[in-house]
């Protein structure tokens, strides 16, 4: 995948130099003179890392910054002559990437380039993902809301009960045993206390059940555990 670069920079020849030499090296590169033409450019093109000058005409770099964040969240570069440690310290703290200080080896402001990137997506691959809405017939389990609706009304549960629910749920007609649901539940603390698990069942089923005497959506295997079974 060939990645675009915004390159934002007063000086003409830096901009067509920086721009040639990093199309050699496979980026594809778009550039702009001020933060005002940049940003309207990034709207149309949709940038995969900005490269950002400080000391520029009109809007500075460092609220072109905050913009391209807001707007974009997309990663920026400060590449600048000022050498000053207070546009490194201020830069860095509102949300820069990276800083390389001009003048510079391409091949060193590639390879920042490409740690930025690594850093990225690395961050994105870390992130925990929400987990799935889960739906049986009318009973629906939004996990990122905390909500449980059946027949479209939202259900009432505790913590305890929702995540005993949502454990079933994600293993339709699967017996669970008592041990695996008061490990994943409760914690491997509570093993031998089959007790919690019983107590919580009849309470989901007083809740779920049209009939908690004869429930049909949360079954007992005897001598085994439980299994959830999806209506509808």
């Amino acid at each position: 995948m060939t990645r675009h670069l915004l390159i934002i920079d007063d000086d003409a020849l830096m901009r067509r130099s920086l721009a040639f030499n990093l199309e050699q090296a496979g980026f594809k590169t778009i550039s702009a003179a001020s933060a005002e033409e940049a940003l309207t450019n990034a709207q149309k093109s949709s940038p995969d890392l900005v490269l950002l000058d400080i000391g520029l005409p009109g809007m500075d770099g460092l609220d072109a910054l905050k913009l391209f964040k807001e707007k974009f969240n997309v990663p920026v570069i400060f590449v600048s002559a000022r050498r000053r440690n207070l546009d490194q310290v201020l830069g860095l703290e509102l949300g820069a990437d990276d800083y390389v200080t001009k003048p510079f080896d391409v091949d060193v402001l590639i390879a920042h380039i490409k740690a930025v990137f690594r850093r990225n997506e690395k961050s994105i691959s870390t992130q925990p993902q929400p987990d799935p809405i889960l739906k049986a017939g009318d009973l629906i389990i939004n996990p990122s809301e905390h909500t449980v609706q059946l027949e479209g009304k939202t259900i009432d549960l505790s913590p305890k009960e929702f995540n005993l629910l949502q454990n079933l749920m994600m293993r339709p007609n699967q017996v669970h045993s008592i041990d695996e649901l008061l490990s994943s539940v409760w914690g491997t603390e509570f093993l031998g206390q089959p007790q919690v698990v019983y107590v919580h069942i009849r309470w989901l089923r007083e809740k779920l059940e049209l009939d908690p005497a004869k429930p049909h959506r949360i079954l007992t295997v005897r001598g085994v555990g439980y299994k959830f079974v999806p209506e509808g």
